[in-house]
């Protein structure tokens, strides 16, 4: 048998892999911008260009991190409907209402630990499991912090019921696996919000703490929130917070 039948038929084979459409949806980047200095409020932002309309966004969320609400005056939502606007000014205009709610030279100032992080493009990380060490202290001299993600089925309403017949919600969950550890709920959803548009799955992103020298500690949860879109799937970012009671 010679080679060249074979690479003939892989030939043929990346041709025709080559042939097939490539669908991209709206993929946002996301930006964490911190914590207030409190660690009251956690920050970020995601931005991109609109799937189907070709129009740039930027959107800034400011979380109550002990009661994992939004703030007064969040989220800050800007779409600029000018395809020759460029993403840098509609993240201009986001920061410029967001500065408001609090400055982000606050936030730069208290940017926390990104103790975990996958990308949407990670293909080898578990997207319902993250366990990480909250601080680069080593060793460490905190107990792993470990979030369970678990997927959960809604019957589709509104605009969605068109789309799908299932709108997918989530249940997330902190688990202490030492002996005698607790289970924390984090979240739950009773529904799906419109606002996520109509979501076919989650994927935990990556955790954001905040552990400061004096004063209680907090962390966000970053999930990336898959939805169908015009062109393909699209992925937005939200996080759910939460805040110690006790001292460090």
């Amino acid at each position: 048998m010679t080679i060249r039948p074979v690479l003939a038929c892989l030939a043929l084979i990346a041709a025709g892999t080559l042939a097939l459409p490539a669908h991209a949806g709206d993929t946002a980047t996301l930006n964490v911008l911190g914590f207030s200095a409190d660690g009251a409020t956690f920050a970020f932002e995601e931005y991109g260009v609109q799937d189907g309309s070709g129009f740039p966004y930027a959107n800034r969320f400011y979380i109550d991190t002990a009661s994992d609400d939004f703030v007064p005056g969040s989220p800050v939502r800007i779409r600029i409907d000018d395809e020759t606007a460029s993403i840098e000014d509609a993240r201009a205009q986001a920061k410029t209402q967001g500065e408001a709610i609090v400055s982000d030279t606050d936030l730069a100032a208290n940017p926390g630990y990104l103790a975990g992080f996958n990308t949407v493009t990670e293909l080898s990380a578990d997207p319902f499991r993250i366990v990480v060490n909250p601080r680069p202290v080593f060793p460490p001299i905190d107990p792993p912090l470990e979030i369970r993600l678990e997927e959960i089925r809604f019957p589709a309403t509104g605009s969605c019921a068109g789309v799908t017949d299932i709108s997918i919600g989530f249940r997330l969950v902190s688990v202490d696996t030492h002996p005698g550890g607790a289970t924390e709920l984090l979240h739950e959803d009773s529904s799906v919000p419109s606002s996520r548009g109509c979501p076919t799955g989650y994927r935990i992103g990556g955790v954001q703490t905040f552990m400061p020298f004096q004063g209680p500690s907090a962390y966000a949860v970053l999930i990336a929130v898959e939805s169908f879109g015009f062109e393909g799937p699209d992925f937005h970012w939200m996080a759910v917070t939460r805040k110690a009671s006790q001292q460090q």
